[in-house]
């Protein structure tokens, strides 16, 4: 009887243990993530000084916060040392939900770099669509032939030091600006008025979720269970020997 209360107690525990544990790991929250470009890419928001376009190589994506219907998404380099920009976005959703990550891009004309338009992590519905300078989504606009979100704010295209804190005054403006459209003849449309989906011929897999992402959780919840019909099998086992 004992053995029994024992075990029971132990099987209790590691289910404790699985309700109470955090339900995920930092960087699941925050979608890391890292891309391999094949090419030069254009991206908006504040970036370092000479970093407008991501030369080919390898970045990490994250989101610096989702506490509102405005994210904040910065890239840094491979080894994560170096912040290379921080974006503001909008949630974007897709139909077509995939084990990859997957970028999409706004294809310019031959010999200048194709834009980043939209990021979704592996197994999400919704991704994060990147709001450009208002001059620079009037230009891609009338490049792509597409609309292209902008906010007219008075944000820095380029920072000296990188951005760190989801309070750092530039995110808090960011994260306050309104945002519009830039439709390709040059005129100005709520974001209402225009579909931000990307066509499913844009959507390109890039990356595999990086395996650090996965929840601690399910693997928790397991030991759990494991223990309580340990707990059980004690059980039976001691009934038999009465």
């Amino acid at each position: 009887m004992k053995l029994f209360k024992a075990a029971t107690t132990m099987g209790c525990i590691a289910l404790m243990g699985a309700v109470l544990a955090p339900g995920s790991k930092a960087d699941e929250w925050n979608h890391k993530t890292a891309i391999t470009f094949s090419g030069p890419v254009e991206i908006p928001g504040v970036h370092l000084a000479g970093w407008g376009v991501l030369p080919a190589g390898t970045y990490v994506f994250k989101l610096l916060n989702s506490q509102s219907d405005r994210h904040i998404v910065q890239i840094f380099n491979k080894d994560e040392n170096v912040i290379y920009a921080t974006i503001l976005a909008i949630p974007n959703y897709r139909l077509k939900v995939t084990g990859k990550t997957v970028m999409t891009f706004r294809e310019r004309p031959a010999g200048e770099p194709d834009a980043l338009r939209a990021w979704f992590s592996p197994g999400q519905n919704y991704g994060e669509e990147f709001v450009y300078p208002k001059a620079q989504a009037m230009a891609l606009a009338k490049d792509t032939n597409t609309p292209v979100l902008f906010t007219a704010a008075e944000i820095p295209v380029e920072a000296t030091e990188p951005i760190e804190t989801a309070d750092a005054p530039v995110v808090v403006e960011m994260k306050q600006a309104p945002v519009m459209a830039a439709q390709p003849t040059g005129e100005e449309v709520e974001l209402a008025a225009v579909d931000t989906a990307p066509p499913a011929d844009a959507l390109v897999a890039m990356a595999p979720a990086l395996p650090d992402t996965a929840s601690t959780l399910p693997l928790v919840f397991l030991f759990g269970l494991l223990a309580l019909g340990a707990a059980f099998a004690v059980r039976g086992f001691a009934n038999r020997l009465q």
